[in-house]
């Protein structure tokens, strides 16, 4: 199986799917991850498999087609649970791929399939995520931002800082805007390195989950380094 980091350079949004069910062994490893993250982050991921409807109407963008597997994203509602959801379901969509499968985030092109999932009192449908075999149609490619746009590396900054902030110009973002930055703080007392990682402005929204997937990604691609995120 690919490394994290691989699957992070490796993936990419995948729109159209072909009719294949998940195999026993990627349901299992996905609904294994899935009760972990529910377990311990406060939140109701759910797996629903060979449910073609909540993807079946276009949209006028993103298109998506074939798509008959799908994560339930939600939680309780909570100042920070759309960042949550971005951190945790991008565990989720790594994994993913890591098993083979394609996936896409998808805030608002689908449709509600109530009786496939459940919500219970005080919980908030975040959102959903394709999940499939790819059907191998070219996907197309986005420009992204460059590491000194939403950063403030130079060339004294740490290279493990450097290689998250690649990482993280490697998230899925809504409508690939990347509104998110990140900021070396140096050092505290004990010695941890800080790390400041903050939301800019959009008129599109979604970014407190964009943050949250950013961040999983910088993690990843620090590697062992010891810091913490700050405010």
């Amino acid at each position: 199986m690919m490394t994290l980091l691989e699957a992070i350079g490796a993936r990419h949004s995948v729109r159209h799917y072909l009719p294949e069910p998940l195999t026993a062994a990627q349901a299992d490893a996905l609904q294994a991850k899935i009760d972990e993250i529910n377990a311990t982050a406060d939140l109701h991921f759910q797996l629903v498999q060979n449910e073609p409807r909540c993807f079946s109407r276009g949209m006028a963008y993103g298109q998506f087609k074939g798509v008959e597997n799908y994560l339930v994203v939600a939680g309780r509602k909570a100042p920070d649970l759309d960042e949550r959801a971005g951190y945790y379901g991008e565990q989720l969509v790594l994994l993913a791929w890591q098993l083979g499968l394609g996936s896409c985030w998808a805030g608002l092109t689908y449709r509600k399939q109530p009786g496939r999932y459940v919500l219970s009192p005080g919980e908030k449908l975040v959102c959903m995520i394709a999940l499939g075999k790819a059907s191998g149609q070219p996907e197309r490619t986005h420009r992204r931002k460059t590491v000194a746009q939403v950063s403030n590396a130079d060339s004294d900054s740490p290279e493990w800082f450097v290689r998250g902030v690649e990482a993280a110009l490697k998230a899925p973002t809504a409508i690939n805007q990347q509104k998110f930055r990140f900021d070396y703080l140096g050092t505290d007392a004990s010695g941890r390195h800080l790390v400041r990682a903050s939301r800019l402005f959009s008129l599109v929204g979604y970014t407190q989950m964009d943050l949250g997937i950013a961040k999983l990604h910088f993690e990843i691609g620090a590697g062992d380094v010891q810091f913490v995120f700050v405010e």
